[in-house]
């Protein structure tokens, strides 16, 4: 049951962020489009990170980095799965900027959880 609980949001963000790259144009149709897309990008990353952190601190024993790192290297490489993915979506493309964007909310929960956890570089 525990398992579920941690595993089951991952594998749901997952799906939703591989739903949403899945529709042709997408655009909101409002003035900032643009930025609104990237805050999206931003934010969804930032969830997923922490969604991933959450699942593997209650899930498995390891060090601190590992802890730090794990989450932010599975969600670095759905990122590039995802812009992967969108190359094959009429309308959408494989956008290297946009991985890069997507990083930036990886980090910030990275930057986060460091400020609020301490620096994980300690490895015990």
């Amino acid at each position: 049951m525990k398992f579920i609980k941690l595993w089951v949001p991952v594998a749901a963000w997952a799906g939703g962020i591989f739903f949403f790259s899945s529709i042709p144009d997408l655009k909101s149709g409002l003035e900032y489009d643009f930025l609104l897309r990237k805050i999206a990008h931003i934010t969804e990353y930032f969830v997923f990170t922490f969604l991933l952190y959450r699942a593997f601190s209650g899930s498995f024993k390891m060090n601190s980095l590992r802890l730090f790192m794990y989450p932010a290297v599975l969600a670095l490489l759905y990122a590039v799965s995802d812009e992967i993915h969108q190359y094959f979506v009429l309308g959408r493309s494989c956008s290297i900027q946009d991985v890069l964007i997507d990083g930036i909310g990886i980090i910030g929960f990275c930057i986060l959880i460091r400020i609020k956890k301490g620096c994980p570089c300690s490895i015990k």
